[in-house]
């Protein structure tokens, strides 16, 4: 998904962004909490929300978080043929990151770690 050409405002974008960050986080067996700080920590009112499919706009950093996920989860299906192979690499200690796994770098909720996550897969293709 091109985050650069759609409409901020579309009430359908932000529904199809939500949920198919849903849908990646339910294939990665993420939990609420998590999903919520990668998401950028919407009050739980709004996630709730969010999860349902309503929502009418998502702001900058909300889709671009959305599309740093979304390039982590290109990646990864591109690098292992296999869900189960993408989601131990997700979920295995990484010298590169420190010996944190990718998670839990990006559970960190700091935007720049979701970035980096993305990049490094981005550099191994």
């Amino acid at each position: 998904m091109n985050f650069s050409n759609m409409d901020l405002k579309s009430a359908k974008s932000a529904s199809v962004a939500l949920k198919t960050f849903f849908n990646i986080m339910k294939v990665w067996c993420v939990s609420e909490e998590n999903q919520r700080i990668f998401i950028g920590g919407p009050d739980k009112f709004i996630f709730v929300r969010w999860k349902r499919g309503n929502a009418s706009t998502l702001t900058y950093d909300v889709l671009k978080r959305i599309s740093y996920v979304f390039g982590v989860y290109k990646n990864l299906r591109i690098l292992f043929p296999k869900i189960a192979q993408a989601n131990e690499w997700l979920t295995k200690p990484n010298e590169d990151f420190n010996g944190s796994s990718a998670l839990d770098l990006m559970a960190t909720g700091q935007i720049v770690n979701l970035r980096n996550v993305r990049h490094y897969l981005d550099a191994r293709l």
